[in-house]
């Protein structure tokens, strides 16, 4: 992990040493991870262009989704008891994604106002995770994981004028953050659970995109 992050640190920089113009894109869409159900993300990405064809930058994203984790529903019945209700109030889980990467962006043109692109970007991924405590389902607790991440995506774009563009695209992306929990019993019994979140999935957006 932290070599990912140095990877960072070094890359992003390099975004401000090379090319003629910025870019700043805003993006709003749907993700369909692994481990939750679909829902809304945001995102922003940065960037320089090396040369009318080619770009190098950075992206932030933030995905929050509040739900059961199944996983962990089966794992609790099957090692104290099948309990479905307090069992279903102590998986449930809300987290907060936060996927942060340098990208690279490759557009080809097919006239003067549309083209196609495809997009790549490795990094690292926050999960902020809000857990039910065991003996106490209704006291919330907080906890983190990170790991490696990376994107691959296609879209269109169509130039609103000489400095903006809106565009549609789909990727990708591909991470898994785990984290052990910890659980005292009534039987003065620990048992550690391994959880794993899979954040891989479809990610389809819209978007502006300025030039500056």
């Amino acid at each position: 992990m932290k070599k990912i992050f140095l990877l960072l640190i070094l890359l992003v920089p390099l975004t401000t040493m090379f090319g003629q113009r910025n870019s700043a894109a805003i993006k709003l869409g749907y993700f369909n991870p692994e481990s939750t159900e679909g829902g809304f993300i945001i995102g922003y990405e940065g960037g320089k262009m090396i040369d009318r064809n080619f770009e190098l930058g950075w992206s932030i994203d933030w995905f929050n989704k509040n739900y059961v984790d199944k996983q962990l529903v089966h794992e609790l019945n099957t090692y104290y008891g099948t309990n479905f209700y307090i069992n279903e109030i102590r998986a449930k889980t809300d987290i907060h994604s936060i996927p942060m990467m340098v990208t690279m962006t490759a557009f080809l043109q097919m006239n003067k106002r549309s083209g196609f692109y495809i997009t790549g970007g490795i990094g690292g991924e926050l999960l902020l995770i809000n857990y039910r405590d065991f003996e106490n389902p209704n006291k919330d607790n907080l906890e983190t994981a990170f790991d490696f991440t990376w994107r691959a995506g296609a879209g269109m774009n169509f130039r609103l004028g000489k400095r903006s563009e809106i565009f549609t695209e789909v990727a990708y992306h591909h991470s898994e953050p785990t984290w052990e929990y910890e659980v005292d019993d009534s039987r003065g019994h620990t048992r550690i659970f391994e959880r794993e979140y899979d954040m891989s999935g479809i990610l389809v957006r819209g978007g502006v995109r300025f030039y500056f």
